[in-house]
């Protein structure tokens, strides 16, 4: 052992956390076409490189990631805003389904057309007809079936025109629905009414209610781990629940500073990404409570769908201002082949910066980031308002005779939890 070895590896362990800042560019490219905002979006699992979007104008895109462009587009293919898409498994995995607030979902075969040309709307395979403007689409893993989200949660079999199910318990109006891909006869729903609610496919009833201090605009279902799901939030925050234990958020994800508009996992459920309101894209450790990264554009305006690919290397985001933007998600990762040595020598630098991460030098140059100012003063405006109602708290925990007690942070967003 060489008597510098360790001031040797530090320097080397704060040279590699500069580089990794300095090579840090995330953005690769800005896919556009829609017309209006990109309200929906899904991935197919069964091809890497296609992505399907929905845009407020009723236009479905279907794009190529690897020659950023449209492969197959449908121009009126709802009348009003596309609020969910999905795509079907099994054999017809050119097939995928899209509903909208005109009433209509919607079956489409990108092997039956081209890409639509101004004007013309390629045919539709199927169309079914609900009673509610529809808000969000899942179809199962291996069954004939999808469900649909409205006023209620619908359950719908390929092959009929009218719902085999329908699936309610209190809320006005259902925002999203998601069927679990691993235990799949469990499905999550979110409502107006600050619910979130787990149904069983077997017995077509309600298994577990869990009603949040304010709404939930997103639901993804850990690929991973059959029982933890995440949703975002209106209160800025990400959740992690354990549908086995409802009455606690497994973890509080909190950085956003405006609501969360959707959430995704990886594929290897070790990681999250989320799009907010706030104009940004983080990415989160799903064992930490904050970000590990923040992406933003001088451009990009709301997000109101993220997505993590299946090859755990990008992340997509659909703005309202039209764009689909695509993104690295390890910023300053390098794509492409790589000798040996290299590979060896990137390893060695990650190893080094973990071991001296907590080190004032390298923690520094590895937590900074450029933050939008808008952000940047909302953060401190929310610290503020967070500290002064902690101090609040505890001065009344002092001057109470009986002491306040103690409502730990997974549980303060949570008003109540009903089992049936």
């Amino acid at each position: 052992l060489h008597p510098l070895e360790r001031a040797r590896e530090y320097k080397r362990a704060l040279n590699a956390a500069k580089l990794e800042r300095m090579f840090a560019k995330p953005f690769l490219a800005s896919l556009s076409g829609h017309i209006d905002g990109i309200y929906s979006m899904a991935k197919n699992p069964w091809d890497l490189d296609s992505m399907v979007t929905g845009s407020g104008d009723g236009e479905i895109r279907m794009w190529s990631l690897s020659s950023q462009e449209t492969i197959w587009r449908a121009s009126d293919a709802h009348r009003g805003m596309v609020k969910g898409v999905c795509n079907i498994p099994g054999g017809e995995t050119d097939r995928f389904m899209s509903v909208g607030t005109d009433k209509l979902a919607k079956v489409w075969s990108r092997s039956e057309s081209a890409v639509g040309s101004d004007g013309v709307t390629p045919e539709t395979v199927a169309t079914y007809s609900g009673k509610h403007a529809f808000s969000g689409i899942d179809h199962h893993r291996s069954r004939p079936l999808f469900a649909t989200s409205s006023s209620l949660v619908e359950v719908w079999d390929v092959d009929r025109s009218e719902p085999i199910t329908n699936l309610t318990w209190g809320a006005d109006t259902i925002n999203t629905v998601k069927m679990n891909q691993t235990e799949v006869n469990v499905l999550a729903s979110c409502g107006t009414d600050r619910s979130i609610i787990l149904y069983d496919l077997r017995t077509n009833s309600p298994l577990a209610k869990v009603v949040m201090t304010l709404s939930t605009n997103a639901i993804s279902w850990n690929p991973m781990e059959a029982f933890m799901f995440a949703t975002a939030n209106e209160d800025h925050n990400v959740y992690t629940f354990d549908m086995r234990r409802m009455d606690h958020a497994v973890n509080v994800l909190r950085d956003h500073v405006s609501a969360v508009m959707d959430v995704d996992y990886s594929p290897t459920g070790q990681e999250l990404v989320s799009g907010s309101y706030d104009r940004t894209v983080r990415l989160w450790d799903v064992a930490k409570g904050h970000s590990r990264d923040i992406y933003h554009t001088k451009r990009m305006q709301r997000v109101f769908c993220v997505k993590y690919t299946l090859d755990n290397n990008y992340a997509l985001s659909g703005s309202d201002d039209g764009n689909l933007r695509l993104w690295r998600a390890r910023a300053s990762q390098r794509m492409g082949a790589k000798s040996n040595r290299e590979r060896g020598a990137i390893e060695y630098a990650d190893k080094l910066k973990d071991r001296f991460a907590y080190v004032p030098e390298v923690h520094k140059v590895l937590r900074q980031r450029n933050v939008p100012k808008g952000v940047k003063k909302a953060a401190a405006t929310k610290q503020t308002m967070l500290q002064s109602r902690k101090r609040k708290e505890e001065n009344e925990r002092k001057s109470s005779k009986s002491g306040k007690p103690r409502i730990p942070e997974r549980k303060k967003a949570i008003l109540g939890v009903t089992s049936k």
